[in-house]
């Protein structure tokens, strides 16, 4: 596969953040994984929905810091998380107060499944209460769907180019392939670019109506269990994650460090089917993304797939993948330690991939003890991880709409 030439920039990555159910810092998150337990828990708040069947969910243990209150009084929790993901990948780029943030250089591509939800009801409290005493001058702004990305863009003074992607799972990994772009094109030096989700019993109701979340309440601790032939379905998760992408020669000449390069990006839709997924405009996402590279899949040593424990998603996906690679490369999925983190996962699983292909050792698929044999014949990492030497990684992400993202990272050596 050959890379279109042209005037092309190269994008690195500078920074990045999460706030996850396995915790912030790469520290503690790598001693989770190596630990090989999940974060989900049985929510007993739950059980006053009646006719709900799931009762599990991965939550993070998040308090704001002490940011000024004037600056964040129209974000709900789910801008907050993104802030601090945020605020926490500038600062490891050292960016945090660069001109470059006020000076028209730095965008923001960002995006969510939903906004915060609290607001929302205060919203459609006045139609069914006749009454709009809830709803103040904040309401709309921790309801509107650009919540995260606009919220950010104010706190610090951002200038340039906005792009929110509210596209459900796929949210936080177009993001940042629409980030990438800018730059690869010119448009921008830098781009934050991310996603994020606040945990809500409503996104387990969605999927619960669709008979895709979990129901093993009683054992928390053993699912999701994406690729077993036990899996019953998806957990609910939430966080936040944000990558400082940046234009190859502006970082080197600040002398910034470099995390991954990111190479190639795919996206596209099924035109099929809102929530079916389909396994060939699965595998051209990933096509695409190569072509993006200009690399071929044996370059390709650990892939992070999406691997969401729902029946069909899990068997399409390995298949897609296996059409493009046509042999066992390593795969994993984060989803089965912090359940599906919706508009978050893409750029949770982006930047703890890239951490782990940094690391060198990539982190197991927990809780899949038996293969289910409908899905394709691909390397399903277990036990205790995998220490993988790779150039490349990739990370794949299918939402709802039928909307397919790909991503490929290169390590800077």
């Amino acid at each position: 596969m050959e890379k279109k030439e042209g005037m092309r920039k190269r994008v690195v990555i500078t920074g990045g953040a999460v706030i996850s159910p396995l915790g912030n810092e790469w520290p503690e998150i790598l001693e989770n994984l190596r630990a090989g337990k999940n974060r989900v828990r049985r929510m007993d708040e739950w059980d006053r929905f009646e006719k709900m069947n799931t009762r599990l969910a991965a939550p993070v243990d998040f308090k704001m810091p002490g940011f000024p209150r004037k600056k964040i009084r129209g974000m709900g929790r789910i801008a907050q998380m993104a802030l601090v993901a945020t605020d926490n990948a500038l600062k490891l780029a050292g960016l945090e107060g660069a001109l470059e943030l006020s000076e028209g250089r730095c965008g923001i591509s960002y995006g969510s499944s939903m906004s915060s939800v609290e607001p929302l009801l205060d919203v459609y409290g006045m139609l069914v209460q006749n009454d709009m005493s809830r709803m103040n001058a904040t309401t709309y702004i921790r309801a509107m769907p650009q919540t995260c990305a606009a919220n950010i863009e104010v706190f610090y003074g951002l200038t340039g180019r906005l792009i929110t992607s509210n596209t459900a799972c796929t949210s936080g990994s177009i993001s940042i392939g629409f980030a990438y772009e800018t730059i690869q094109n010119g448009r921008q030096d830098v781009m934050i670019a991310g996603g994020a989700e606040e945990l809500n019993p409503v996104n387990a109701a969605i999927f619960d109506t669709l008979f895709t979340a979990s129901t093993k309440n009683d054992t928390p601790e053993l699912t999701p269990n994406a690729f077993d032939i036990k899996r019953d379905g998806l957990v609910v998760g939430e966080g936040a994650g944000t990558l400082i992408l940046e234009e190859y020669e502006h970082a080197r000449n600040r002398g910034a460090k470099i995390y991954a390069e990111i190479v190639g990006f795919g996206t596209n839709t099924d035109g099929t089917h809102i929530t079916q997924p389909n396994r060939i405009t699965q595998k051209r996402a990933l096509e695409l993304a190569f072509e993006d590279a200009g690399i071929n899949p044996d370059k390709i040593g650990y892939i992070n797939v999406h691997g969401t424990a729902t029946g069909a998603g899990d068997i399409a996906e390995s298949w897609a993948t296996h059409d493009i690679f046509k042999r066992p490369v390593p795969v994993s999925t984060l989803k089965n330690y912090i359940g599906h983190t919706l508009g978050a996962c893409g750029a949770i699983e982006a930047w703890l991939s890239i951490k782990m292909m940094n690391e060198g050792w990539f982190a197991p698929n927990i809780n899949l003890t038996e293969i289910d044999p409908q899905m394709a014949p691909l390397d399903y990492i277990t036990g205790d991880g995998r220490e993988i030497d790779t150039e490349y990684v990739m990370t794949n992400n299918f939402a709802f709409g039928g909307i397919n993202t790909s991503l490929i990272f290169k390590k800077i050596t």
